[in-house]
């Protein structure tokens, strides 16, 4: 799957953040995210980006330009949803680094839906300042800037982890 647009958003009345990603064939899916899942998926996140040696940054446009764009709205324009309208309720994540140095982070809601997802190491970058920013806007108070880049270390093998 070829991704067009990711979008993290807070939704007041759930207390959730919900990932939205849309793909090249005008799929989109859609991943509940709670305060104290994220809190828990920070490090293993923080973790992966530490096998790059390379600290997390904000993203600025400016600066990154080849991270993503950040003026466009979301697109939901002739969507298909194969996994539903209502987004996965994540209780389990697994991580795997590939030989060629992207990763795949499967999100499961139990063992019914899943949705696997394909990111290099700059999209992995987007995605935790975007993760970052819908914790701030939600005002969970996570301190996850002060996660350590380089404290978690794993062996690069198919199966990195599992968070549950």
């Amino acid at each position: 799957m070829q991704i067009r647009q990711l979008q993290v958003a807070c939704d007041q009345a759930q207390d959730r953040l919900v990932l939205r990603v849309s793909s090249q064939a005008d799929e989109e899916y859609r991943i509940w995210l709670t305060r104290r899942f994220l809190r828990e998926l920070w490090p293993h996140l923080v973790g992966l980006i530490g096998q790059k040696a390379a600290p997390i940054h904000i993203v600025d446009d400016a600066a990154q330009p080849e991270a993503g764009s950040f003026d466009q709205p979301f697109s939901e324009d002739n969507a298909t949803y194969p996994l539903g309208s209502t987004p996965l309720l994540t209780s389990e994540v697994k991580f795997d680094t590939l030989s060629d140095g992207t990763f795949n982070l499967t999100f499961r809601e139990g063992r019914e839906r899943s949705f696997k997802l394909h990111l290099t190491i700059d999209m992995l970058r987007t995605l935790c300042a975007m993760l970052h920013a819908g914790a701030e806007h939600a005002q969970w108070n996570l301190a996850l800037e002060n996660a350590p880049v380089t404290a978690v270390v794993t062996p690069r093998n198919e199966h990195l982890s599992r968070l549950h």
